[in-house]
């Protein structure tokens, strides 16, 4: 027997425990999000275990979403909620086993550093400071939390507009990670760049257009089980007001270019999907996508070119996803910006693998290909 403990009821909290009764077999189950089948997201806490060896085995892992997100993954641990470390991970038999000996009484388990919602509060209320700053209060979402949008910038005749969307897949917390990166670049009144893009644009912002999925713990969906990223062409106030209204603030706004930010099971690299492959899209509007992903590349090296989604991926189903949508009404550069849940295989952090630190370095050099392509307008 053993006074282990492990809980969940936190924010962006998924466990269910099966049998905690020996530190060498652990048995915990993933719980799917609410009226949805989805589920891979996990984030847990374990007490009572300092110097104990681990073995915690999560036996619905091989009826995940994407269980090849599985293969060569590590999770993540932290004792602080700040800093988060990999711990020695294996898909075996259909099971993930995460295996770590604590050498404190507290810490946490999760499938990428979480992103809480207190996060997101400070982050509107501490961008909200600047004078460059907006903030919009878009709507409510089903379960009753605010719909932030940060308006950063003025506009003005002249100025291109620019949309930057994140985590419409709550689990996805990579993306409001590189979403911060990205607002804190924009806010430095000592950044030279962000102050010329912001002579030329005004960027609309939402870090997190999922916020009941996010503190429900839910891997890809709403408060109702809806896949925000499959609503776009037709949203509604009754399954996906989150979608709705910021479609419908685009509408009064414009859009000149949209990002939208992901993370990927699978691909262990960071990549760009753009509208190749749609039928409505023009050749001029792909080459400035395409210019946009060689000039991110040589911005940042965790960013490659060789690997991403084959074009039309997704078929009939592509106008239903926010960046194709975005694309085909406003006839704009329009892409989704996918980040890996596992390390990036060729620069390999073997401490760390692919972090909220690298996330955030990503989103702050979004402005080197913004700031080209803005060049290129004029």
């Amino acid at each position: 027997m053993t006074n282990i403990h492990i809980s969940s009821s936190f924010d962006s909290g998924n466990i269910e425990v099966v049998e905690a009764r020996r530190a060498d077999d652990i048995q915990l189950r993933i719980r799917q999000d609410n009226a949805s089948e989805f589920y891979q997201w996990f984030h847990y806490r374990v007490q009572g275990a300092r110097g104990k060896a681990l073995r915690m085995r999560l036996l619905n892992a091989a009826g995940a979403s994407y269980p090849d997100g599985w293969e060569d993954y590590r999770a993540v641990a932290s004792y602080d909620r700040q800093h988060w470390f990999r711990v020695p991970t294996r898909y075996a038999g259909g099971e993930l086993v995460i295996e770590h000996e604590p050498v404190q009484d507290s810490l946490y388990y999760a499938c990428f550093a979480p992103y809480s919602f207190e996060r997101h509060l400070d982050l509107i209320a501490r961008a909200g400071q600047s004078e460059r700053v907006c903030c919009e209060h878009l709507g409510t979402t089903l379960d009753g939390r605010d719909l932030d949008l940060l308006r950063i910038g003025t506009p003005a005749a002249g100025r291109k507009t620019i949309w930057v969307t994140a985590r419409q897949h709550p689990g996805e917390t990579m993306a409001q990670w590189c979403a911060e990166g990205l607002i804190e670049r924009l806010l430095d009144r000592h950044d030279a760049q962000a102050a010329r893009i912001l002579e030329a644009a005004v960027i609309y912002l939402v870090p997190n257009m999922n916020p009941d999925g996010a503190v429900r713990g839910h891997l890809r969906t709403n408060a109702l089980g809806v896949n925000l990223n499959r609503e776009w062409d037709t949203p509604s106030l009754e399954r996906s007001p989150e979608v709705f209204r910021v479609r419908e603030r685009m509408e009064q706004t414009g859009v000149d270019l949209h990002l939208d930010l992901h993370g990927d099971e699978g691909l262990p690299c960071n990549f760009i999907a753009g509208q190749e492959g749609l039928p409505w899209v023009e050749a001029a509007l792909l080459e400035q996508e395409q210019q946009f992903e060689h000039d991110l590349a040589a911005a940042n090296a965790d960013f490659q070119l060789e690997r991403g989604y084959p074009p039309n991926k997704y078929g009939a189903e592509s106008i239903t996803i926010a960046s194709n949508w975005v694309g085909k009404r406003f006839q704009c550069p329009a892409m989704t910006l996918e980040m890996p849940f596992k390390d990036y295989d060729l620069r390999p952090d073997p401490l760390q693998g692919w972090s909220p630190e690298r996330s955030a370095r990503l989103g702050a050099s979004l402005l080197d290909p913004l700031l080209a392509w803005l060049a290129r307008q004029t």
